[in-house]
């Protein structure tokens, strides 16, 4: 991709440093755990505690005012599987330089959209703080299961996903597309664990393979505090929807020469995962370019 412009204020080295410290933390968990266990919350840039900067400007929003709620422990996974369809504890992943939690800051700006009014919500497409853009790009609809490892999988309800990935051209709302709040929102678990987000297909950035965030609270007044994560993880698209999606240049004019560039093995955060968290982390997918796809995944914790 001769002569691309990257428009992330955070460079390829800036993620990779953190990313290297990341798989550190978590080979060290995986040496007391076992590879199919769930870490605490980590922040595709920087841990949860991480203050990590990006030289983008960085929206200002108008918060609510914050619940304090009392933090919920997390115990360790007693059951690990050993295939795609065993119990698996998905692992704790890097939230990155664009998390919008709270938890890093911008040109000396901290952004949470999870205090502000309105980011419950189902469609995540358009802005809803000071503009109404509407991301644009190949729809996606997509269908998260909660599930408990340590009671055979059983669905976990009432718990909130915040999650939130890059638009078509690979920019991040609140930082590197600063005026937006596009591509992030948060669900509520029903009765069999379940939430479902209507969003776009991710673009392909140089160093990444295409992905989306998230974070698990375990529950709804927790999520909306920008506290106590219990889970911050990352989902891998299919290598296969990816190349059908970025073969239109038009709509994603720089995800084909990024994609051609990356591996899920080369990749600094799936890159050192099991087979079988990485089969987890894949959703599986229907669909087509021209009439969207449907995709679905079960994200594995340990209660």
């Amino acid at each position: 991709m001769s002569g691309h412009r990257h428009d992330h204020a955070h460079s390829l080295a800036d993620d990779l440093t953190v990313m290297t410290a990341m798989m550190e933390r978590r080979r060290a968990l995986k040496w007391f755990a076992g590879a199919g266990t769930a870490a605490l919350v980590a922040g595709c840039g920087g841990s949860e505690a991480s203050t990590g900067t990006s030289s983008a400007a960085s929206a200002t929003t108008t918060t609510t005012a914050t619940p304090t709620p009392t933090p919920t422990p997390t115990p360790t996974a007693t059951t690990t599987g050993t295939s795609a369809t065993a119990c698996v504890a998905d692992p704790a992943e890097t939230a990155g330089p664009y998390p919008g939690d709270g938890t890093n800051s911008a040109s000396g700006s901290t952004s949470n959209i999870l205090t502000v009014d309105g980011v419950v919500r189902r469609d995540i497409r358009a802005s809803f703080i000071s503009s109404t853009t509407v991301a644009t790009g190949v729809q996606l609809t997509i269908t998260l299961t909660l599930v408990n490892v340590n009671s055979s999988c059983a669905p976990l309800a009432g718990y909130a996903i915040y999650l939130w990935h890059c638009d078509r051209q690979g920019r991040y709302s609140l930082y590197t597309a600063a005026a937006e709040s596009y591509l992030r929102g948060v669900q509520v678990s029903d009765a069999n664990g379940q939430v479902t987000f209507t969003t776009i297909f991710p673009g392909c950035y140089d160093g990444r393979w295409p992905h989306m965030h998230f974070e698990v609270f375990s529950s709804l007044s927790n999520a909306l505090s920008g506290r106590y994560s219990i889970l911050t993880s990352q989902l891998a698209l299919p290598a296969a929807v990816s190349s059908a999606v970025y073969a239109d240049t038009t709509t994603y004019p720089s995800s084909a020469n990024a994609l051609a560039r990356v591996s899920l093995s080369s990749d600094g955060v799936f890159g050192d995962n099991t087979s079988a968290q990485v089969a987890q982390q894949t959703p599986t997918f229907s669909g087509s370019v021209a009439a969207g796809y449907t995709a679905a995944a079960i994200i594995g914790i340990a209660r």
